[in-house]
Parts: C-alpha cells; sequence; structure tokens
C-alpha cells in the first residue's frame, strides 16, 4: 500500500491515519452539502438535518477541536502539502510553521474555511505514499 521502499524512511504524521480519513470524510461531506444547500432552492423537509451544511460544519470542526495542539498543525502541515504549499520532504519544516500558525487555536476555523480541505488533506496524505481512500470505513 506504500510506495516507499525502506521503512526507515517513514514519517510521523502525528495523526492516526483513521482520524484523519474520518476528517477527510467529514470535509468532504461538509463540501458536498454546501454545495448542494448553494444550487438547490428547496431541501427535503423531511430530513432537515442530514441536508444542514452549517451542522455539518460544525461536526467537522468539533472532530477537529478535539485533537491536541500538535495533531491539529499537523492535519495544517498535511494540508499544506496536498496543496503544493511544502514537498513531503519538508515535513519537519511544514509542521514547525504550522505550529506556529496554530498558536491562537484557530486551526478549525482555518482548516474548514480552506477550499477543497478533504482532497487537499487526502493529497498531503498521498505525498507520503499513502491512500486514505484505500481505509476501510
Amino acid at each position: 500500500m506504500s510506495d516507499r521502499s525502506d521503512p526507515d524512511d517513514e514519517v510521523d504524521l502525528v495523526v492516526s491515519l483513521a482520524t484523519i480519513v474520518g476528517i477527510i470524510d467529514a470535509a468532504r461531506a461538509a463540501g458536498e452539502l454546501e454545495e448542494e444547500a448553494t444550487n438547490e432552492e428547496v431541501q427535503d423537509e423531511e430530513v432537515p438535518g442530514d441536508n444542514d451544511p452549517d451542522a455539518m460544519a460544525d461536526t467537522l470542526k468539533g472532530l477537529i477541536d478535539e485533537l491536541n495542539e500538535d495533531e491539529q498543525a499537523a492535519l495544517i502541515a498535511l494540508t499544506w502539502i496536498g496543496r503544493g504549499d511544502y514537498d513531503a520532504s519538508e515535513w519537519n519544516e511544514a509542521l514547525r510553521l504550522a505550529k506556529e500558525r496554530n498558536e491562537t487555536g484557530s486551526a478549525s476555523e482555518y482548516l474548514t474555511n480552506m477550499e477543497l480541505f478533504g482532497d487537499l488533506l487526502s493529497e498531503g496524505v498521498a505525498a507520503f505514499g499513502m491512500s486514505a481512500e484505500e481505509v476501510a470505513r
């Protein structure tokens, strides 16, 4: 499942892959609901909770807020790598700068306001030769 040839090259992502995948899934679901809400004038009144983008966004923020500061910084760094701001080989630098960025504890606001956050996070994980798409849900 990994493209890495040397197990000694493994990087500690700080956050478990299962946790990252849960956040990716929640971010993608929130993005889809937001897009649907924007594109549809009428919501299905029978299941309003299932179609509430704000509730899904709050759930996503809650998942991020539950993480410790190091884990939140890792999510930020992975997202930056997924966006192409840094290369996987620059993990330590990206992580250091992400910790500085998160000194105010605003990781959930910062990340959830990022367009395509779930996809960027997935790309960040992929940069390390791991696939979020292959993790059982």
